[in-house]
């Protein structure tokens, strides 16, 4: 059976070798690299514009940012037919093709997050290693934690004060180079798209800029979920933890740094929600206008079979509704968790419909393809590039996202940044 034969339907006339080749997976890919980029510019805005405070939730995004660069490539992998190939783009980079440049970028990307991070943790790390490497009789975890952090440490014990300051130059310089970088990294995901001249769908030169700003988007706010899950998470171990008076006083004080830091991260969601709604427009309205010779296909799908999937869910769901509820005043946490669920709602949307609806009309201009994501798997081809697959690539972050945080702890950590 030939790849995408299973879950593609044809209508009316269709040429015999034409399916949906890139199905779900493909759409993984481009939403999990923009949550890496989103995240690291959500980190930068403190790092490199000291907008003091976003600083508990630059280090949460800067953190979160690095356990999503392991999930990024991996759609990619679970799509080709050969999974062990995937390792060719970064044993084998260079410039020739946008994916083939992905190595080089995804490389620089990783050592710039590490390195800030290595900078950003130090003092964390040293002042970790320092009481274990004194102490006697160690456990056997207490061996493990010391060399997991000596190493960390790369022979640095230096914590001084002028140390400390050249740390956090170093944090800023490389925080500044990294937010091109990470932009850089998502953009060429939308150049990819809006460099195939056969698709008259894709073939725009806004992609790359629109990929952009709905990344930020996206990544700024699963930050500000994955944010208000781990503090009520935090507060609820506090209540399990101390007595009535302290239960009450510890509650209050996490609830009040939750309210502060999410009220000013949802001001900088709506400012790039604001973008990036305008961008799709203007390329929207861009496209009606100008009226190219394929326009007529165009709207057949964007207005008709996929007018749902774009001006309900996406547009109306994942833009208008969520805009509605940031712009009300007296922003509540249920409030902001209903929004960011929406907003990333949408970017997935429109992701599914530069991917999906790029492929939904045939190049005879006269059928059409619709794809059926698989559900019930009933092979490992359907099940990676069905709702298993997607679902598996979704949630994979989360629980590298708890594993790196026993290293690069996210709060309660003594610096002088």
């Amino acid at each position: 059976m030939v790849h995408g034969e299973v879950w593609t339907l044809k209508e009316f006339f269709v040429y015999p070798n034409e399916y949906i080749y890139w199905s779900v997976q493909i759409v993984m890919y481009p939403f999990m690299t923009g949550l890496v980029a989103g995240a690291f510019v959500l980190s930068s805005l403190y790092h490199v514009f000291g907008i003091k405070q976003l600083k508990e939730m630059a280090r949460f995004a800067l953190v979160f940012s690095f356990a999503l660069l392991f999930v990024a490539p991996m759609p990619i992998v679970l799509h080709l037919q050969h999974p062990f190939r995937g390792i060719n783009v970064f044993m084998t980079p260079h410039f020739t093709s946008a994916i083939a440049a992905f190595g080089i970028v995804f490389s620089t990307y990783g050592a710039i997050v590490a390195s800030e991070l290595w900078f950003l943790y130090r003092k964390h790390f040293v002042e970790t290693a320092l009481p274990l490497k004194e102490k006697q009789d160690k456990s056997l975890m207490e061996w493990l934690k010391y060399l997991v952090f000596c190493t960390l440490t790369l022979g640095v014990y230096d914590i001084s004060e002028e140390a400390l300051k050249k740390d956090e130059k170093a944090i800023k310089i490389l925080a500044g180079l990294g937010i091109p970088v990470a932009c850089f990294l998502h953009g060429y995901a939308g150049f990819i798209f809006g460099s195939v001249k056969a698709n008259a769908l894709w073939m725009t030169p806004l992609m790359p800029v629109i990929f952009i700003m709905s990344a930020i988007v996206s990544g700024i706010a699963l930050c500000m979920l994955t944010y208000i899950i781990t503090m009520e998470l935090r507060k609820w171990l506090s209540a399990r933890k101390k007595t009535a008076a302290q239960r009450f006083q510890s509650k209050d004080e996490i609830a009040g740094v939750e309210v502060s830091v999410i009220k000013m991260t949802a001001k900088y969601l709506l400012m790039f929600l604001v973008l990036a709604i305008t961008l799709e427009l203007l390329d929207l309205i861009f496209r009606g206008y100008t009226a190219v010779k394929s326009w007529d296909v165009l709207r057949s799908v964007i207005y008709e079979k996929d007018f749902t999937d774009i001006f309900i869910l996406q547009y109306t769901i994942g833009n208008l509704i969520p805009l509605i509820l940031f712009l009300m005043p007296g922003l509540t946490i249920r409030r902001t968790v209903l929004g960011v669920l929406l907003v990333l709602f949408g970017v997935f949307m429109m992701r599914w419909n530069v991917v999906i609806g790029g492929q939904a009309f045939s190049l005879t201009f006269a059928g059409y393809m619709h794809y059926h994501l698989p559900v019930i798997p009933h092979d490992w081809d359907t099940f990676k590039e069905g709702l298993g697959g997607a679902l598996l690539i979704g949630l994979m972050p989360f629980p590298l996202f708890w594993i790196i945080s026993y290293i690069f702890p996210v709060f309660n950590v003594k610096e002088s940044h």
